[in-house]
Order: C-alpha cells, then structure tokens, then sequence
C-alpha cells in the first residue's frame, strides 16, 4: 500500500510540470488579444494589405479551427474589397500538422489535469492532515521542477540563437518540409513572423513562471505554517 501511494504521489507530482506548462500552450494558442498585439506590433497590416478587421477575423478563424473537427482550414478574408482565400494549399496542409500539435498538447492538458484533480480530490477528501501535508508538498516538488524546466529551456534560449532554437524545433516537432514557407508570398508568415514567436515565447515563460512560483511560494508558505503548528502543539 505505501508503494502504491509514493508511486500515485509521484506521479501527481510529474504530473504537474506538463499540466502547467501545456495549460500556459494552450492559453497562449486561444488568445485573440496575443494574435491581435502581434499584428499592431508588427505591422501586419501594412505587410499583408489587410485591414485590422480582416486581421481579427483571420485569428478568430485559426483559433476556432484549432478546436474544431474540421481537417483543414478554409479562410476567406477581404483584401481590397474583394473575397480572398487567405491561405494556399501549402500553407493548408502545414496548420493540419500544426493542429495535430495543438491537439497533442490538449490531450497532454486534459491527462494531467484529470490525475491531478482526482489525486488532489482524493487527499481532500481523507481529510488527514499527513495527505495534506503531502499533497501540498507535492505541489511544492512539482512547481520547483517546472521551474527548473522553465531555467533549462531560459538557458538554452539564451546560449542558442532564437532563430536556430525555433528552426530546430521545426525539424524536431514536423516530419516534412511544409513549414519552409516564402514570408514574401505566404501569409502564415505575414501574419505569424519571427517576432512574434519570441514574444510568444517570453510570454510562455513569464506566465509558467508566475503560476509556478505563485505555487511554489503557498505550498511553501502553508507548510512552514503547518510545521509550526505542529511543534506549539507537541510543547
């Protein structure tokens, strides 16, 4: 029985780097306030010939794409007053692969959850204070390894050029070639450039930061107050 509750209790606490960090993905992918401060802060407009209403309206397509059942994309904004489908065939066949990843990371959010909601349900619900002692010093092991993944891929970021980082991760995460698109003709790069990726990315890491250490910070404050009650309570 003890094997079996270290193993669950460990499992919540590996649990919660991904569930974390897939969250923080999934947020960032559904936003429409990201994709809209990306267009004004580069410019999308003047690049793409689209109005910021077409703009808003080719994000609030991705997104809705993203979680729908549709396999590919079809999307027609209006580009000097006439109907224009904004993506071509290219284009199309690489937002499939991109929303298997999406998909993937959901999945990864939706697992992760679920464990560590019933893990942290069942700790409640014993009510002893040794399961809650133990689910929260869970919490605190799990937020400080995120944290340290959060430093690990800072580091990386730091030491590798952004460029060759994302570039690498194409390679990594793709298993063809279809996201070698031509920013001069393709507007999934139009709208999407390099720029906006790494504000993305330091977005990513200040919000999986934020809710690590806000975490890390009450786990660790409720045990030192449990600790503390313990030992008034032993004198």
């Amino acid at each position: 029985m003890k094997i079996l509750s270290a193993v669950a209790r460990w499992l919540f606490i590996l649990s919660l780097p991904p569930l974390i960090l897939s969250a923080t993905i999934h947020c960032e992918f559904n936003s429409l306030r990201l994709y809209q401060d990306g267009f004004e802060k580069y410019d999308v407009s003047q690049t793409t010939g689209l109005s910021p209403t077409e703009l808003t309206k080719a994000a609030s397509g991705l997104i809705s794409y993203f979680s729908s059942d549709e396999e590919y994309i079809s999307l027609t904004v209006l580009k000097d007053g006439q109907p224009f489908e904004l993506f071509n065939q290219r284009e199309i066949a690489h937002l499939k692969d991109v929303k298997a990843l999406v998909k993937l990371n959901f999945h990864l959010l939706l697992g992760t959850a679920i464990y560590a909601g019933v893990f942290a349900g069942l700790c409640l619900f014993w009510q002893k204070r040794q399961y809650r002692r133990g689910l929260v010093r869970g919490i605190f092991i799990g937020s400080l390894i995120t944290l340290g993944v959060i430093a690990a891929l800072g580091i990386a970021a730091a030491t590798l050029d952004f460029n060759q980082l994302f570039t690498q991760f194409h390679f990594l995460a793709f298993t063809n070639e279809l996201w070698m698109l031509d920013p001069a003709r393709d507007y999934l790069i139009m709208l999407f450039p390099e720029g906006f990726w790494f504000d993305a990315a330091l977005l990513f890491g200040e919000i999986s930061v934020g809710v690590a250490g806000a975490l890390c910070g009450l786990s660790a404050w409720y045990l030192r107050r449990a600790r503390r009650t313990r030992l008034q309570g032993d004198n």
